[in-house]
């Protein structure tokens, strides 16, 4: 039996001009993603939805998520 995982991440209280510079620097990264892995990005009004879903591995999803929300805190203070 595979452990298969789906998290939501909300960031709330997200201009649209911070969102969308999370968004296009994100997007390359979403390119070539680890097998059994997937991230998608979507804008609700002023939250930003990430979510991600794993099978297998759960050390590979979780280093993930914190790869992807390393990189938003610096996008957050660049756009500051």
């Amino acid at each position: 039996m595979s452990l298969e995982c789906k998290v939501l991440v909300f960031l709330n209280n997200i201009s649209e001009k911070k969102a969308e510079a999370i968004h296009k620097a994100l997007e390359p990264d979403n390119v070539d993603f680890p097998k059994n892995l997937s991230f998608k990005i979507e804008n609700d009004k002023e939250t930003l939805i990430l979510t991600f879903e794993g099978k297998g591995n759960i050390r590979t999803l979780i280093s993930t998520i914190d790869e992807v929300l390393e990189q938003i805190q610096v996008i957050l203070r660049v756009t500051s």
